[in-house]
């Protein structure tokens, strides 16, 4: 009988919800963890919610098309290096996308052997009441990530609905220090 209550006990105790996640090759250069259910996302589903005039190097989104994960190669690059610079830099640009933006986490930090800034957040952009179908705000959870190299700068990209925040932030850490780099 105690045998039995602990396998009860123990299966209550041990998360669950965490999805399965899989490798997966975004390019020669880069690889990364993702939700076994994610999905490759199209182009044009892509540039309508993620304008941008750059092609992505990979855009993952789940069966519902609410989380989303993506690799982009950004317009800046910062050929001294300079990680501090570029956070305030990167930082100061989510800022301006944003109506209102709280900074759960921030920083340098190391992923599988490559420095790169982290900026973790949450995002509020006013719904148009002028327009229909776009008239309560947007809440946004973000996890960001840039890795610094000289001639190019790569933007890593996690978001979900600020509604599902506690569901899939574990995950987005998880996905982001998975990532690995050559």
């Amino acid at each position: 009988m105690k045998p039995l209550l602990f396998l009860v006990v123990l299966s209550f105790a041990l998360p669950t919800d965490d999805p399965k996640l899989v490798k997966v090759k975004i390019s020669d250069q880069i690889s990364v963890m993702l939700p076994e259910d994610f999905v490759p996302m199209g182009d044009l589903d892509f540039q309508e919610r993620y304008p941008s005039v750059r092609k992505s190097i990979g855009a993952y989104t789940n069966p519902d098309h609410e989380i989303d994960f993506s690799a982009n190669i950004s317009a800046t690059s910062w050929p001294d290096g300079n990680l501090e610079m570029a956070q305030k830099f990167f930082k100061a640009g989510v800022m301006n996308m944003f109506d209102r933006v709280e900074f759960l986490s921030e920083g340098v930090h190391e992923v599988n052997g490559k420095k790169l800034i982290y900026l973790e957040f949450e995002s509020r952009l006013k719904g148009d009441r002028s327009t229909l179908g776009n008239q309560e705000p947007v809440l946004r959870y973000s996890y960001l990530q840039y890795w610094l190299e000289p001639s190019r700068t790569v933007v890593f990209s996690f978001n979900c609905p600020a509604r599902m925040k506690q569901d899939w932030q574990g995950t987005a850490l998880k996905i982001m220090k998975s990532i690995r780099l050559k």
